[in-house]
């Protein structure tokens, strides 16, 4: 179940909220460092980490899920906002470069129908970064942030989820290592903690991300298929059934050609 568009918007909004913005921020950063050209696509609530992208990509926009709720985004110009079925993505197959999921994929009901849909909308080099709460971690407990809330997973889970919906896990980061506290002196430090927490403490992060690339499966040549046999079916005189029966009789029968 998503958390509501209130309860996301305020706490996004707080001191705490605020940090864990730039300390996630700051590791998407670092495993996608340039998206010039790119179409950039947020599914979930996405818009505190799309910011940075605006400028760079070629054209960045979010999908909210309806059961979340929508909230204006950006503030002081038109809308890169809508509020859609996470099932059934409103976009052309192969239509984006760059999917990032943020508050989706924990909360989600749908989520095999979700990432193929997700996998669809990505054009054939896309690559999607799939934020979750780790579930080693102190913020998957702590039930006063969006990031309490849901199903937490570990690497290897979502590594899973992803080899299993047909994508293929390439780089995974780890981000959020600041304790979950109203503390305005752990604020400060969240620097140091992310440093620190990741050279040693990767295992304890708030937030496990993992970029995966689409997996395309080859297709079959023509000239390597084997040639389909087509099944003919009498009916017996009468109205009886179809039967089989050995070739010389004078029965109908079924038979199947090349």
């Amino acid at each position: 179940m998503y958390t509501d568009i209130v309860d996301l918007r305020e706490f996004y909004e707080s001191g705490l909220g605020q940090a864990a913005r730039r300390m996630i921020r700051r590791r998407i950063r670092t495993i996608w460092p340039d998206l010039r050209g790119q179409i950039v696509l947020g599914v979930g609530y996405t818009t505190p980490y799309l910011q940075p992208f605006r400028d760079e990509a070629e054209r960045v926009f979010s999908i909210m899920p309806a059961t979340q709720g929508v909230t204006f985004w950006p503030p002081g110009g038109p809308g890169l906002v809508a509020l859609g079925d996470e099932a059934d993505l409103p976009l052309a197959d192969m239509s984006v470069d760059r999917v990032l999921l943020v508050h989706g994929l924990e909360g989600t009901e749908q989520l095999r129908p979700m990432m193929r849909e997700i996998w669809r909308v990505l054009a054939g080099g896309g690559r999607v970064l799939v934020v979750v709460p780790n579930r080693r971690g102190l913020w998957a407990r702590a039930d006063w942030t969006p990031f309490g809330h849901g199903f937490p997973y570990s690497a290897s889970q979502l590594k899973q989820v992803l080899r299993d919906t047909m994508f293929v896990p390439e780089r995974t980061g780890h981000a959020l290592f600041l304790p979950p506290l109203r503390s305005r002196f752990l604020m400060k430090t969240a620097p140091a903690w992310e440093e620190v927490g990741g050279r040693w403490f990767k295992a304890f992060a708030g937030v496990t991300m993992i970029e995966a690339s689409k997996q395309i499966f080859a297709g079959v040549s023509r000239k390597t298929q084997q040639p389909a046999k087509r099944r003919l079916i009498v009916p017996l005189p009468g109205g009886a059934a179809p039967a089989r029966r050995p070739a010389g009789s004078g029965a109908w029968r079924v038979s199947e050609e090349p």
